[in-house]
């Protein structure tokens, strides 16, 4: 939910970004990682794995950045959708970005005012899962397929 994470824009994917190398979806041996095969596999037991991404508009750089990127992670398996921060007003959402797992485990990612990375946590408090649960449902009903998303 955050418009950008720290990264090192002098060096790295994201600076290589900004200079104008693309990734070549054909050669997956240069971008797959172990994330991609864990979620391929993930898929194949049937589970469904969906990325919800609520984004401001005009989009940040770094938003340009991981749109450019999700190709990948939709190969692997995932679904992902996009929505505009202006239709989430309404929503309670989390103070935090999150993985939900089976509607009741939670893996916290907390981050630090520049981005860093702040840990993680894991939770199994049934009534925040409820919350993760319900504010990711109507996200997911408003967001849009990142095959349809036109990044502004």
């Amino acid at each position: 939910m955050r418009d950008s994470y720290a990264v090192d824009r002098e060096k790295g994917p994201f600076a290589e970004w900004r200079a104008g190398a693309r990734i070549d979806l054909d050669d997956r041996e240069s971008w797959w990682r172990p994330w991609h095969t864990l979620i391929t596999e993930t898929v194949a037991r049937g589970v469904v794995v969906r990325r919800a991404r609520v984004v401001s508009e005009p989009a940040s750089e770094y938003t340009r950045w991981l749109h450019s990127g999700t190709m990948k992670n939709i190969i692997a398996g995932e679904q992902v959708r996009w929505m505009p921060r202006r239709l989430a007003s309404d929503i309670p959402l989390p103070g935090n970005d999150f993985w939900l797992v089976d509607d009741r485990l939670i893996r916290w990612n907390h981050f630090t005012g520049d981005g860093a990375s702040g840990g993680g946590e894991m939770s199994q408090d049934e009534a925040t899962a409820q919350l993760c649960a319900a504010a990711f449902a109507s996200v997911w009903a408003r967001a849009t397929p990142h095959d349809q998303y036109d990044l502004r």
